[in-house]
């Protein structure tokens, strides 16, 4: 099963294991990481799901929609790497995948 590194706003790592199909979302909140709200339920319309995603794997993530690109905006803490989680389907290609929750607006 693939492994997902994911760092909290406190910056604490944490490798978890997600199968394969689900979102990086999904595997974000299923494995008990309560600060990522994902208030939409991964329907792309209210970025509480923001992540930062390794510069290494970006070029491995499908391209952003300009729903995700318009819905970033509303983000202070948005950068080059951020992405929605809702909107990275989670693959064996993205072994070790390491994202950071962006901090909260």
């Amino acid at each position: 099963m693939p492994k997902l590194i994911v760092v909290n706003r406190a910056g604490e790592e944490t490798t978890v294991e997600a199968a394969s199909g689900l979102t990086v979302m999904e595997a974000i909140r299923d494995n008990g990481f309560d600060e990522l709200l994902a208030l939409c339920g991964g329907c792309c319309s209210c970025a509480t799901c923001h992540v930062h995603v390794d510069p290494a794997f970006l070029a491995k993530l499908p391209g952003m929609s300009e729903d995700e690109d318009d819905l970033l905006d509303s983000s202070d803490d948005r950068n080059e790497t951020s992405r929605l989680s809702c909107q990275i389907p989670f693959t064996d290609d993205l072994d070790g995948l390491k994202v950071t929750i962006a901090k909260e607006d």
